[in-house]
């Protein structure tokens, strides 16, 4: 059996950081998941008036993540936050009032940064902000590496030493969550 995983990528750069490890997430992947990006680069900033008229880029948001059987979120972390763009996904897919696209979804959450932290402050932060949503949350493994563009070769795979395995490992445990979570 098929299983439809939206992924949300928490960055507005086409060639980024966040994007390249969604990718190389998406190739340690067992058979049976098949990914559709939710795009959030369009959305127009989140406000109530526009409950009344919803635009198209919001709607196709929501009807991908609910849709879909599960959620991967990918983060990058800029100043110790999660980035607006993805915060703003968040809100849309929480309107109209009362009418949260996420609710019961089996969710993971990962990211990458060359920096210090490695997204984790980020990680943690848009985990906390998805209670609110009444998510299936992925507790464990956490995913936050501290890597470079220039750890993916050319085929998407990351080339650090036991990177790529670790990724298959929890991308087959997020494939048992999603499985368990829709029984």
């Amino acid at each position: 059996m098929t299983q439809t995983i939206a992924y949300l990528v928490g960055s507005a750069s086409e060639d980024s950081l966040n994007r390249r490890l969604a990718n190389a997430l998406i190739l340690a992947s067992p058979k049976g998941l098949e990914f559709v990006e939710a795009p959030i680069v369009d959305l127009p900033f989140y406000r109530p008036e526009l409950d009344r008229d919803f635009p198209e880029a919001g709607t196709r948001l929501k009807q991908i993540v609910e849709d879909a059987d599960g959620v991967l979120m990918v983060t990058p972390e800029y100043n110790r936050c999660v980035p607006a763009v993805l915060k703003n996904a968040l809100d849309w897919l929480s309107r109209p009032a009362g009418d949260m696209s996420l609710a019961g979804k089996p969710v993971m959450v990962a990211g990458a940064s060359g920096g210090a932290t490695s997204a984790g402050v980020a990680v943690v932060q848009l985990r906390s902000m998805l209670t609110m949503f009444n998510v299936h949350l992925m507790s464990q493994p956490e995913l936050f590496v501290n890597i470079r563009k220039d750890q993916f070769g050319s085929d998407g795979h990351a080339l650090t030493e036991g990177t790529q395995e670790h990724f298959e490992k929890v991308m087959g445990l997020f494939a048992e969550y999603v499985g368990n979570q829709s029984r």
